[in-house]
């Protein structure tokens, strides 16, 4: 969920729930609550604020899972309020100043009074999310300043398309959530601004099939910044090298020229400054989860699966079509493949991801294995991420 200013206003946390009936509950509530108590959560979001729905038997419990995670919500639904011994614990909750976002998602859109008999709920939430696909931007808006004017905050939820953003970016929203974001908009004529040029010409530079350590340090020796953030993520205690490297081309003999030529992109990238954060952290995540699902295959695929994924937002990133993009680009025929017409070795990888994003995972029909395999990448990713972003954002002395 982002604010107007497109910076992070908090995270919906989605829990897997495999299979039906009682043993699948008791599962899901172990999930939670492991999840909640060995502070894997609070990792994952980073300490920032997040949202998430609890299964009717944890949600009852009295002993309170939130009271060390003061930034964890709860979303609770329309139907608690039919629910006497649940809404006397969101009571509870309220009380001990828990964040209850009320999701009315599910509530007719065609409602003359959608809100009235949700008034009980409505006096304990703290933010209140609505469906902003399945209303027309008048009864939008209406809806909207009625939540407003009550002293909620008013998320926009499911705006999944740039139409239906251009319809709640001018609202009292706090919060605006959907893949609205990872969708580029509608261009008709491209034109990329000159720092984005400059991004391109680099990209362009690396990809010389004849770039060794000295070439690599010579493309990059005049930025000085990105070279000086390079080396500081590199030498930072992620890595734990065993010691430190003082140049670019120390560090590619060191890591190998593809695996630093793929880290000099993703911190060019994350140099990005005039794109949304999650954009460009979502694009960090996509790379390392692609080179991770990649491991069967040989070490070159893995560098291009891990290419493939840092470039699958490159359209969204610099504004312009994908096919507009990629012709200034020398890149190998799988990683346009699986980037334009979704085929080759590296589509299937970026299908998984992309479910994985949506929580859909039914459609992929992956095996509990696999949803496992998928869920250490994603975490390992998400870690991965947040090392290059804390050098990105860094400024040379």
């Amino acid at each position: 969920m982002l604010d107007q200013e497109e910076e992070l206003f908090a995270y919906e946390l989605v829990f897997y729930r495999q299979g039906a009936g009682s043993d699948a509950d008791t599962t899901l509530v172990g999930s939670v609550l492991s999840g909640i108590t060995d502070g894997a959560i609070t990792r994952l979001v980073r300490g920032n604020r997040a949202f998430m729905r609890l299964p009717r038997m944890l949600l009852l419990e009295q002993t309170d899972i939130f009271a060390h995670t003061p930034r964890l919500g709860l979303i609770i639904d329309p139907i608690h309020v039919r629910d006497t011994a649940v809404l006397q614990r969101l009571q509870q909750l309220a009380l001990r100043n828990c964040p209850l976002l009320l999701d009315l998602g599910s509530t007719d859109p065609n409602a003359s009074e959608p809100h009235g008999a949700l008034e009980p709920l409505l006096r304990l939430a703290r933010y209140v999310r609505i469906d902003a696909k399945k209303l027309s931007a008048d009864v939008l808006a209406e809806r909207c300043k009625q939540l407003y004017e009550r002293g909620l905050g008013v998320i926009a939820g499911n705006v999944d398309d740039h139409l239906t953003y251009g319809h709640c970016k001018n609202l009292p929203f706090q919060a605006i959530q959907g893949r609205y974001l990872l969708v580029p908009q509608q261009i008709e004529v491209p034109v990329l601004t000159p720092s984005r040029l400059s991004l391109l010409r680099l990209m362009s530079a690396l990809q010389d099939g004849n770039a060794g350590p000295v070439e690599l340090g010579d493309i990059i020796r005049d930025d000085a910044v990105l070279s000086y953030k390079l080396l500081g993520c590199v030498n930072s205690a992620y890595f734990a090298l065993p010691r430190q490297l003082k140049s670019i081309q120390q560090a590619a003999i060191f890591f190998g020229v593809a695996r630093l030529r793929n880290w000099i992109y993703t911190m060019a990238l994350a140099s990005t400054d005039d794109r949304p954060p999650e954009l460009l952290r979502t694009a960090l995540i996509r790379a390392h989860m692609c080179e991770k699902l990649a491991h069967g295959m040989s070490a070159g695929q893995q560098e291009m699966a891990f290419m493939a994924g840092l470039l699958s937002l490159l359209d969204t990133l610099l504004c312009a079509p994908m096919e507009f993009v990629l012709s200034h680009l020398p890149l190998a025929p799988e990683i346009r493949e699986a980037l334009v017409e979704d085929r080759g070795p590296f589509a299937p990888l970026l299908s998984q991801i992309y479910a994985w994003e949506a929580g859909n995972l039914q459609t992929m029909q992956m095996q509990p294995q696999n949803i496992r395999k998928m869920a250490g990448a994603y975490y390992e990713a998400t870690q991965w991420a947040d090392q290059v972003f804390s050098f990105a954002e860094q400024r040379a002395h």
